[in-house]
């Protein structure tokens, strides 16, 4: 009731945001207005036009840091190039010249907010029933914003979260905040679910973008680690699936030359159906990982040591905490089985080793913790009992328990480059996002 007489005397939060944002919508249409009236090369010249009032509040800031780079590259002090860094980024890593740029950056967005997005409507608006390409069919342009989406444009902009239900235009409100921040030429990214949506919607929307002098690439267009793929993060506007961006994150920090790499650093990015991406699969890592070196031979070794181990005796089992620990005379036993004068001395995979056979041996019990079927090792889920086939335990704890069960060794994986999705994201400089679901 309380809530209902609030919301009564001072507005729902929407409606206060809306009259917030209301003078600058009204600011877009003034703009808009007045660009109905100029040439073509007019419009199409508006793009230069906004880069240049850019580069004049920037370019002194730009090549003091590009300056200080190059320094830092044929720098060997460590003292000197700690000056650099500091210089460059401030002792926290977010201040210093880069924020000064980051900040004159966005003050000139800010301003220029209206006009850009008055620009991108007016595109829209002239390019009414020409013909565009989109998925190999031909399709008429027939989309211009209306209020209400300058609005979500101008949420997107700012780096919030925009709340459009399925067919209220989320694709076309995108194309205003992408063009806008695309203009400072850092790459803007629209960051979709599926790779047909990224090829639709950067042929669909790449018409208005085109047509204002922008060029436009879509990653699923592409093969990871081409020249192809590099024009396409060399794009102002990019989109591409979140795996695609993902997983081109994690190859270019694992090139052992730079200019190896995909991505320039990450400015801008929009991700579409936020909650799913940064809610439901925020800790989804994604991670690039290959086999390691055959080692079966050493698993049924420690796999036979292990079985001869008598529990009390020569190990002690906690099974809350999960967790086993030798004795002293389980110690000798296994270095004595093994042929090894000291287990923990030299080579450290060896306890690796003898950490996984004990915990195949002692913790790990067939039809509770797995079953065998069809020469495989298949785990059961701890709470709900379900068979989880395709799943394997990590550390070599999987291998120790085929080697138990005397099937074929598989060989480990090694994990070489790792990232979740939500730490993904934290690193563009700026991030938004849309979803019909945002209350929810």
């Amino acid at each position: 009731m309380l809530k209902g007489i609030i919301s009564k005397v001072f507005g729902t939060r929407h409606e206060r945001e809306r009259k917030r944002i209301q003078p600058i919508v009204d600011a877009i249409n003034i703009e808009y207005a007045r660009l109905e009236t100029v040439s073509e090369e007019e419009l199409a010249g508006q793009t230069q036009k906004f880069r240049l009032v850019l580069a004049e509040r920037t370019d002194d800031l730009e090549q003091r840091i590009t300056a200080l780079k190059e320094v830092k590259k044929t720098t060997k002090e460590p003292d000197e190039r700690e000056k650099i860094d500091n210089e460059l980024g401030g002792a926290d890593g977010r201040g210093g010249l880069e924020k000064e740029l980051r900040d004159a950056i966005a003050e000139v967005l800010d301003e220029i907010l209206p006009e850009a997005f008055a620009t991108v409507r007016e595109a829209a608006r002239r390019l009414l029933g020409s013909a565009v390409s989109v998925t190999g069919q031909e399709l008429r342009w027939d989309m211009v914003h209306y209020d209400v989406q300058l609005m979500g444009g101008i949420q997107l902009h700012l780096g919030r979260i925009a709340e459009m239900a399925t067919g209220e235009g989320k694709t076309l409100v995108a194309t205003l905040p992408l063009y806008l921040n695309a203009l400072a030429g850092k790459g803007a990214h629209l960051v979709t679910v599926n790779s047909y949506l990224a090829r639709r919607d950067s042929q669909w929307m790449g018409h208005v973008y085109r047509y204002l002098g922008l060029t436009v690439g879509c990653l699923d267009d592409t093969e990871a680690g081409t020249l192809e793929r590099r024009a396409a993060y060399g794009a102002d506007i990019t989109y591409g699936t979140n795996n695609e961006f993902g997983f081109d994150y994690l190859r270019d920090n694992m090139v052992r030359d730079h200019a190896e790499k995909s991505q320039r650093d990450l400015y801008f990015a929009i991700v579409d159906e936020v909650d799913n991406i940064l809610i439901d699969e925020a800790r989804t890592p994604l991670i690039i990982s290959g086999n390691a070196e055959e080692a079966s031979g050493t698993y049924l070794k420690f796999a036979r040591a292990a079985k001869a181990l008598v529990e009390d005796e020569d190990f002690l089992v906690d099974h809350k905490s999960k967790h086993v620990a030798l004795t002293e005379a389980g110690i000798s036993h296994i270095e004595k089985a093994l042929g090894i004068a000291n287990v923990f001395a030299g080579d450290s995979n060896l306890a690796r080793h003898l950490e996984a056979a004990l915990d195949a041996e002692a913790l790990k019990r067939v039809d509770r913790d797995y079953v065998v079927k069809d020469g495989e090792i298949i785990i059961v889920d701890e709470f709900t009992g379900r068979l989880m086939p395709g799943r394997r335990w990590s550390h070599g704890i999987h291998q120790a328990v085929e080697a138990k069960e005397g099937l074929q060794v598989q060989r480990e994986s090694v994990t070489y480059a790792t990232i979740t999705f939500q730490n993904l994201f934290r690193l563009y400089e700026k991030l938004a996002g849309m979803t019909g679901t945002a209350e929810t």
